[in-house]
């Protein structure tokens, strides 16, 4: 009898903890196998600015495949300029623009501004996304080129052919999320024209921008950039421009506020044809209203 007890418990041993020590490995198998999952896959960063564009110049968001954002800027005069002008209300500069997402990593944009009466596009090339997990990228890159050509009409005296009222704008432009609260931008520049303004001779102006974000709320975000332009290639007249305004949403619209010292809302007008100072009291209010449409059902 005692040897049959003896044997049973032996028994029951010999089932109980293999089986505990199988459950074991086998947690501890599916554990790694999780952990590896998470590993293989890609976390992309997403918002890393609210819109397609920081202050005036652009941002590396892009927009949807299939998304419209219809884009109203407008540009008041001098706040200095008093009350005769209503403190710049006045005088007024708007753009209307289009841009369209081709692809989630390429969009277009075409726009008319009054300054100079201006017609621009721009193409938008998503080359590197921050990203961690299987690929750890730790910036967003992006190419723009923008082509601009000036429509004024001209006296006899002055006119000039096509090629002078043409400009080009490269940027390559890079950015960190570094949390939800905090983006950061920098813009290498080259604007190439061949009537750049204030009688510069060269036809090339270098400059590298600044910009950033800086989450104030769930729907608010402040915005700053500054675009510096190197010695030696900066046009006589001209100063840097330095922009900040917030970034205000509500659901498929974005409502921006923004304080500046220049007048233009090109590349190359609030760039490099700036003429307005900060410490000059040469500032000017302007908003912006984005309104995005999903063109096409998403699959």
């Amino acid at each position: 009898m005692r040897f049959l007890k003896t044997t049973g418990l032996i028994f029951l041993c010999i089932i109980i903890f293999p089986g505990k020590i199988f459950a074991q490995d086998t947690t501890n198998l599916m554990n790694q196998l999780e952990n590896e999952g998470v590993k293989n896959k890609i976390s992309y960063a997403v918002s890393t600015f609210k819109t397609t564009r920081i202050v005036d110049g652009q941002s590396v968001e892009s927009l949807p495949k299939n998304v419209l954002d219809v884009r109203i800027s407008h540009r008041f005069g001098p706040l200095s300029s008093g009350i005769y002008n209503l403190f710049g209300l006045d005088n007024a500069t708007m753009r209307l623009g289009f841009d369209y997402g081709i692809s989630n990593n390429f969009m277009i944009g075409v726009g008319h501004s009054t300054y100079q009466k201006t017609y621009d596009a721009f193409l938008k090339f998503r080359i590197l996304r921050q990203s961690a997990g299987a690929a750890n990228i730790p910036v967003t890159v992006s190419f723009v080129p923008v082509i601009a050509v000036n429509t004024l009409k001209q006296f006899d005296s002055l006119k000039t052919n096509f090629n002078d009222r043409v400009s080009m704008v490269y940027q390559i432009l890079i950015a960190r999320k570094f949390s939800e609260n905090l983006a950061l931008q920098i813009m290498p520049t080259l604007i190439h024209a061949d009537n750049i303004s204030f009688t510069h001779v060269d036809q090339n102006i270098f400059a590298i921008g600044f910009g950033g974000r800086q989450r104030l709320s769930k729907r608010i975000n402040l915005n700053a950039e500054y675009y510096y332009q190197l010695p030696g290639t900066k046009a006589p007249g001209s100063h840097n421009v330095f922009s900040f305004g917030v970034d205000i949403g509500t659901g498929g619209h974005v409502f921006q506020l923004d304080f500046t010292n220049s007048l233009g809302l090109t590349e190359k007008s609030f760039i490099s044809e700036t003429t307005g100072r900060w410490d000059k009291s040469n500032i000017m209010f302007g908003f912006t209203i984005s309104r995005v449409f999903q063109l096409h059902k998403k699959n």
